[in-house]
């Protein structure tokens, strides 16, 4: 590994999609591809309104998503990935296995822990 502890950008990354809904919504825009706020909402049930806005503004200020308001009536909002934010996607893919990996090793530690006090 040649990267410089004291130079390490982990953190600035972390910034950007660190959240409990950011890596979801994110996931969400990649699977599916353009989508409607109300869609968005309907994919995430757990989320408040207002978190989704808030998690969809901030990543439209960093050029992750982008969002589309058509002049109609009602208003039409659309958001999607940025090309700037599908470089991401192995990100998040490679987090997602580490994350199965992990609670795959956290129960295996627990079977064994409960095996070793019987």
């Amino acid at each position: 590994m040649n990267i410089e502890p004291e130079l390490c950008k982990v953190d600035d990354a972390l910034g950007i999609i660190v959240g409990k809904w950011k890596p979801i919504i994110l996931l969400h825009l990649l699977k599916n591809g353009t989508m409607r706020f109300s869609d968005l909402k309907h994919s995430i049930p757990e989320i408040t309104q207002k978190m989704l806005t808030k998690h969809l503004r901030e990543l439209e200020d960093e050029d992750i998503i982008k969002r589309v308001v058509y002049p109609q009536v009602p208003p039409k909002v659309e958001y999607s990935i940025t090309d700037y934010g599908r470089s991401l996607e192995p990100i998040l893919v490679n987090m997602h296995e580490w994350g199965l990996n992990h609670q795959r090793h956290k129960l295996q530690k627990q079977i064994e822990r409960a095996s070793t006090t019987k």
